[in-house]
């Protein structure tokens, strides 16, 4: 899927608006960075057996509708978790869209996790980012232009947002009226865990993990 623009007028959203992480991936149980798409498809990153759990448990307390329109990254721990959620509640054919991909982490990919803190820091001090790490705004431009293509394509409908730590980090931000370089403020998301897009909502503190 695909659009252009910033996020729509939040008070008047034809949709309502869930994020939900993936599950645990073999990626986080190795504890690497994998932001790129090409990385996840030349190797083995899907969920792993508790993220497979983590993801069927957090569907069967969603308390969301058979027709959830569910909507994913392409990497393959967030596609596996839109069609654990999709089988559990019956709901039809996962959408799949790179704008919900993660955040390209450039020279940190394959590196310990340990270096996300050297971009949020970055974020935080509002300096730029080395090449080829995107920028916060940059992936709240992409994830806000999904939104406004199901907005487009939907309306009354519960849209269920499968996605990545720092991608839905900055799509909280975004929601919350909080500056995109500043989602740490955000609470994150743990793995598999479903939260409400609530605009206005969810600034504050958040622990230093993706």
């Amino acid at each position: 899927m695909s659009g252009a623009g910033p996020l729509p007028a939040l008070s008047g959203l034809a949709n309502r608006y869930s994020a939900m992480r993936h599950g645990q991936s073999k990626a986080n149980a190795a504890g690497i960075i994998v932001s790129r798409i090409e990385t996840d498809q030349a190797g083995d990153y899907g969920l792993t057996a508790a993220g497979r759990d983590q993801a069927l448990t957090a569907a069967r307390a969603s308390g969301l509708p058979a027709d959830t329109v569910i909507c994913s990254s392409d990497f393959a721990r967030a596609r596996q978790t839109g069609e654990l959620v999709r089988a559990c509640l019956g709901a039809g054919e996962v959408l799949v869209a790179a704008e919900l991909r993660e955040r390209c982490f450039g020279r940190w990919e394959g590196t310990p996790v340990a270096n996300y803190q050297r971009v949020w820091a970055a974020d935080e001090a509002g300096e730029g980012q080395a090449s080829g790490i995107e920028p916060a705004a940059a992936v709240l431009g992409r994830a806000a232009a999904l939104v406004a293509a199901l907005e487009a394509r939907y309306a009354g409908r519960e849209v269920l947002l499968v996605s990545h730590g720092d991608t839905l980090q900055i799509l909280q931000a975004g929601f919350a009226g909080v500056d995109p370089a500043r989602h740490r403020q955000v609470p994150h998301l743990a793995t598999a865990e479903i939260r409400r897009l609530e605009p206005g909502a969810g600034a504050g503190p958040g622990p230093a993990a993706s």
